[in-house]
């Protein structure tokens, strides 16, 4: 099988995963005590089927966190009908009130404004410089983006970075005891953070320059007598920051290496081939998230290997983005790739409710970084994060040929 800590195997998971799926579409992983899909059918399957749900089980022992817990209980990623169809309802309805399209202008100037002192860095220190995309654009964008749709003060910005780096953590497979309390404080200290702005909110609904706040629009959002509780609110605003921190963070950082291990792929961005393509081919091609859990709640045939209620299953997304019965030449890397769907962003009622929002954060630094940086190059091979679910790197140190 797999070991999800292997250095050589993090490095690059996809030949491992060409294996699996040439020996059948589902495998038993006995080191994670679960099912794993690798075939694209198979991993759509996972998502979509009404018989595998999101079964949220408290961290144990529960009495050592509580705040990670509560995150996830009320979470629409952790539920299913009719809970989550009632979760997702009032959310989306908040969502609704053209968010993402309203900041779509700001966050171009955002992201053009961070690739231009980026490219000051590179340029104004001679030809040697070398700097970090990822501390100095991927990371923060997300991070400016999702603080101004919840209108977090820019005074207490600072602060969100690395509660969701701290959080996430908890999400891999063999965490330390130190890693875990680690992430109970983290969630504690932002749980408390955002009970105050939603008491906050209640009292005074904001409305900065660019409109209402979602908090604010959470705290209104309601169906008939139903609203959302406040734990359901703080859930969804941390849900909102670690997913699309996460998604845009690691988009970014793999999809520029893979473009710079690729300097036909860049030179095609460069010389004008569309950017929207070129940003599903990235979400494809090295996906941020790679394993999407779930339960069965009843037994499931799934690809011809059954599924027993209770038993656990994930869908390998990075396996099934590389599988040869859905795409052309799934191996390569291909920015003007017309036919493609990969699913990144996962399937079904978990379809990810932030994929608009990541979608124009990716395609604005994109399309800035090959405009303004044409001459952009690895300074070294990075280093990637020691963790499989959530697959990024370390740092990105480039230089630019001008």
């Amino acid at each position: 099988m797999f070991d999800p800590t292997d250095p050589a195997f993090l490095d690059d998971p996809y030949p491992t995963f060409a294996r699996l799926r040439a020996d059948g579409p589902v495998h038993w992983h006995e080191g994670l005590g679960l099912y794993v899909a690798v075939a694209h059918a198979a991993a759509d399957a996972v998502l979509r089927d009404r018989g595998l749900g999101r079964i949220w089980q408290d961290k144990e022992p529960a009495e050592l966190f509580p705040a990670f817990n509560l995150l996830h209980r009320t979470s629409i990623l952790e539920s299913e009908p009719p809970t989550h169809t009632r979760l997702r309802r009032l959310v989306a309805g908040a969502f609704g009130r053209g968010h993402v399209e309203r900041l779509r202008p700001w966050i171009d100037t955002v992201a053009g404004r961070l690739v231009e002192d980026f490219a000051g860095r590179l340029d104004d220190s001679g030809p040697a410089a070398s700097a970090d995309l990822i501390e100095h654009v991927a990371e923060p964008l997300p991070v400016e983006v999702i603080a101004e749709l919840l209108g977090v003060p820019a005074a207490d910005r600072h602060l969100l970075r690395p509660w969701s780096n701290t959080i996430v953590k908890m999400y891999e497979y063999g965490l330390d005891d130190a890693g875990r309390a680690r992430a109970e404080r983290a969630s504690a200290e932002f749980v408390a953070y955002l009970r105050d702005l939603v008491a906050e909110r209640r009292a005074r609904p904001w409305e900065g320059d660019l409109g209402a706040d979602l908090v604010t629009d959470l705290v209104a959002a309601s169906d008939g007598e139903d609203r959302l509780s406040e734990d359901e609110i703080v859930g969804t605003c941390v849900l909102l920051l670690m997913a699309g921190h996460e998604a845009s963070v690691n988009v970014v950082g793999n999809g520029v290496f893979a473009l710079l291990q690729h300097p036909d792929q860049w030179r095609a961005l460069t010389a004008g081939a569309p950017v929207a393509p070129a940003v599903e081919e990235l979400l494809r091609y090295d996906s941020a998230l790679q394993l999407f859990e779930r339960t069965a709640t009843r037994d499931v045939e799934l690809a011809g290997t059954t599924v027993r209620a209770g038993q656990k299953v994930a869908a390998l997304l990075g396996a099934a983005n590389r599988d040869p019965a859905v795409f052309e030449r799934p191996d390569d890397l291909d920015v003007t790739r017309e036919r493609n769907p990969h699913i990144a962003f996962g399937s079904g009622i978990h379809f990810c409710l932030g994929a608009p929002l990541a979608r124009v954060e990716i395609q604005s630094v994109l399309g800035h970084l090959a405009a303004r940086l044409p001459g952009l190059h690895l300074d070294r091979v990075p280093p990637r994060r020691p963790e499989f679910v959530i697959r990024g790197l370390r740092e990105l140190p480039v230089r630019h040929a001008g």
